[in-house]
């Protein structure tokens, strides 16, 4: 008999397998249906939505501006969707650059991107089960047999040969409970769940640039106000001893102005210290080390105050929040989780073939009379685990039980937080109202005792009541003006960012 060239002769090995392969999955089996405990799964919890998108804010806003007699009105509009580059309806430029810097350096950003291409790839290899596993091995064994067996007698010619052997293995478990499918399941919510959080962290990072430059703005308008009551300490100072030394007035009429001055002088530090505190900050936020130069940073008149803002439905906020759509994700990855591990408690059927030649010298592998192929079929059933199967079963049920409840709470913090927005910025704008009239008066009244002073009319108690007044008053609306402009950012965060989803591929 003529010998076929290795080549030939793989090749058929091959087919064989192929068909082999073929034949394994097309074997009648009798229909196996799931177990009822395996086909129900808790559902998602019921949210109770609040009545309406305002949540327990004033009722008024959905309807009416906020609009204040001292600033920019601002109307909101319920049902419109968050711009996905929110913070440009800031209108500053310098904002904008800040932003795009640290959503392409940022390193949380880093991690989470990360984090999602392997949620990704790990989604992708937990397909591996829906198809055959193939392997193929070689291995050489080299033996030295008597030859003479079973004697006490010492073999003066030994047997010494090698054995070549070379496969190919097949291998297939059958879905029959659907365990597979609930791993796969269970890899594409975690997937979805990463770029869930991916999204989230991307919103916070803008959300935190955007509150670090308005601070910013803000600590430069304190401690300009500051420098501002310093210089007029100064002034006062020197007219009360331009007046002492008329013998107007004594030491004491001084000393308190001395003291007031030094009490203005000593506020300057704190502010600076919580200045550069916030520029490093910023800068770890925009993948910088502190100390590094920073972008232009906008001034607090720099910013305009969006007049118009989006308002999620709360049916809306539940997919729009990247927080409530992770934890959605989790919740159908436990759910997942829980089939799989009913699964694992019924019987798994393994089908594999294998196909190979083994012979003593290794070109004769597949020589007429070596090659060999083997099918099998196994049929395997868990009997005694000590435990285990129902154990990691009940903890599974308790980690989908736990994940519901994650779910609703952070479903209920989402309509919390925009409720809590819109509260902020009704009452933002009555306290802006105010501070604008009490520091229209100090600085009034200021000006007045300041000329009364020069003509010598005043003591020095009117004065420092007056200079003190004036300082809080300014202070005052600085703080209103700002907190104006952060809780529109929280207003923005608090909907979600409006960033897009990301992908994993």
């Amino acid at each position: 008999m003529s010998r076929l060239p290795i080549r030939s002769r793989a090749r058929r090995l091959g087919w064989a397998l192929a068909c082999a392969s073929l034949i394994l999955l097309v074997l009648p089996f009798p229909p196996l249906t799931l177990p009822a405990q395996a086909r129900t799964v808790p559902p998602a919890p019921v949210l109770p939505l609040p009545p309406g998108p305002a949540g327990n804010a004033p009722a008024a806003v959905l309807t009416a501006p906020i609009a204040p007699l001292s600033g920019p009105a601002q109307t909101l509009h319920p049902g419109a969707a968050v711009p996905a580059d929110w913070w440009r309806t800031f209108a500053s430029p310098a904002l904008d650059a800040l932003v795009d810097q640290a959503l392409a350096a940022n390193t949380d950003l880093a991690v989470a991107g990360a984090n999602l291409r392997q949620a990704h790839e790990l989604a992708r290899a937990a397909r591996g089960v829906l198809f055959p596993q193939v392997d193929a091995g070689y291995s050489i064994e080299r033996q030295r047999l008597s030859g003479t067996i079973a004697t006490p007698l010492t073999d003066p010619v030994p047997t010494l040969f090698s054995i070549h052997t070379a496969q190919l293995s097949l291998g297939y478990s059958l879905d029959l409970f659907g365990g597979n499918a609930a791993r796969i399941a269970s890899a594409k919510a975690a997937e979805r769940a990463t770029a869930a959080r991916l999204r989230g962290v991307q919103t916070i990072v803008a959300g935190n640039v955007v509150l670090a430059a308005i601070q910013n703005a803000a600590l430069d308008a304190q401690i300009e106000a500051v420098q501002a009551t310093v210089d007029s300490d100064r002034e006062i100072l020197r007219l009360l001893k331009a007046r002492e030394a008329l013998g107007a007035i004594g030491k004491a009429d001084v000393a308190p102005q001395e003291a007031a001055l030094a009490n203005a002088e000593g506020a300057l530090p704190p502010l600076e210290r919580a200045r550069q505190a916030n520029l490093a900050a910023l800068s770890v936020l925009l993948g910088r080390a502190p100390g590094a130069p920073l972008p232009d940073l906008p001034s607090l008149d720099a910013f305009t105050l969006p007049g118009d803002l989006p308002l999620t439905l709360p049916s809306e906020l539940v997919a729009q929040r990247p927080d409530v759509a992770a934890a959605a994700a989790a919740m159908e990855g436990a759910g997942a989780d829980l089939k799989a591990a009913i699964a694992a408690r019924l019987p798994s059927l393994t089908l594999s073939a294998s196909a190979g030649g083994a012979a003593r010298d290794f070109g004769d592998m597949f020589r007429d009379g070596n090659p060999f192929w083997v099918l099998l079929g196994g049929l395997t059933g868990p009997l005694f685990h000590g435990g285990s199967l129902r154990h990691q079963q009940n903890a599974a049920q308790a980690a989908l039980e736990g994940a519901q409840a994650l779910y609703r709470g952070t479903a209920l913090q989402a309509f919390a937080d925009v409720s809590n927005a819109l509260t902020a910025l009704d009452s933002d704008a009555r306290a802006l109202d105010a501070a604008t009239r009490a520091d229209a008066a100090a600085q009034t009244s200021l000006g007045y005792v300041r000329r009364q002073l020069e003509l010598g009319s005043v003591g020095t108690l009117t004065v420092l009541n007056a200079r003190a007044t004036a300082q809080q008053a300014r202070s005052q609306l600085l703080t209103a003006r700002t907190m104006r402009l952060t809780d529109t950012v929280g207003l923005f965060t608090a909907l979600g960012g409006g960033m897009p989803a990301p992908t994993g591929g």
